[in-house]
């Protein structure tokens, strides 16, 4: 019985530990931060640049996709909208949508993943992120890439090897159709590799930058790396 007690209490005590180490108001420190590391050494191990997610086949209707953004409205592109590319850059870009149409496209068909459960399959269309890279001359000892958005300030931090993955894209076009504003219009950010908060809508800037930072969600608790 004293065994058994002992036990029992024991694991009360590290339950109470690891509650207090969770601390609200520094979600990514404490126990949920260690964790959170340990889950991004494992993804980082698991991540090939060269490996490509496969096809899924039949696409979903665009219904199953979601009208998610945090602005009190649905947002609208400014009328002159443009996307900055700077940071560590050899050659700081404004683009238009049209310039961007201009450069070379490519498509992804690819299972989008949501960290609330659902998942959806949709062709995107638009330009590769390493594509902006070489044009750019992003400094390849910038090992972050930031994205930047007019939806209320959202934005996210992501490593460089996932941007410039084969499969990440600024995409200005879903299943064969231009993107509309409910799907992050004029562009958004798209990739195979990402869980779906990580795809950035409504783009303003990406940045090239020697340091980590934050995003929307991550900056509340969410995971930084959120690889699939």
């Amino acid at each position: 019985m004293s065994e058994r007690f002992l036990s029992r209490r024991e694991l009360m005590a590290a339950a109470w530990a690891m509650a207090l180490a969770c601390d609200s108001r520094k979600p990514n420190r404490g126990f949920l931060g260690v964790m959170e590391r340990v889950n991004e050494r494992a993804q980082r191990a698991l991540f090939s640049p060269g490996r490509l997610a496969p096809d899924p086949g039949r696409r979903s209707p665009n219904k199953a996709f979601p009208s998610y953004f945090i602005s009190p409205s649905l947002p609208m592109a400014p009328e002159r909208w443009s996307l900055t590319v700077g940071g560590r850059v050899a050659r700081p870009m404004i683009l238009s949508l049209a310039a961007l149409q201009r450069l070379p496209r490519t498509e992804v068909r690819v299972r989008h993943h949501c960290v609330e459960g659902w998942s959806a399959v949709a062709s995107w269309h638009g330009v590769a992120l390493r594509e902006i890279a070489e044009r750019a001359g992003a400094d390849p000892r910038a090992e972050f890439v930031e994205f930047r958005s007019f939806d209320a300030g959202y934005y996210s931090c992501w490593d460089r090897e996932s941007a410039l993955h084969r499969q990440s894209i600024l995409a200005y076009g879903m299943n064969g159709a231009p993107l509309a504003p409910e799907h992050g219009a004029p562009v958004r950010l798209y990739s195979a590799v990402k869980l779906g908060y990580k795809m950035v809508k409504y783009l303003t800037a990406v940045l090239f930058l020697d340091r980590r930072s934050g995003g929307y969600w991550e900056d509340q608790g969410y995971e930084w790396y959120a690889g699939v």
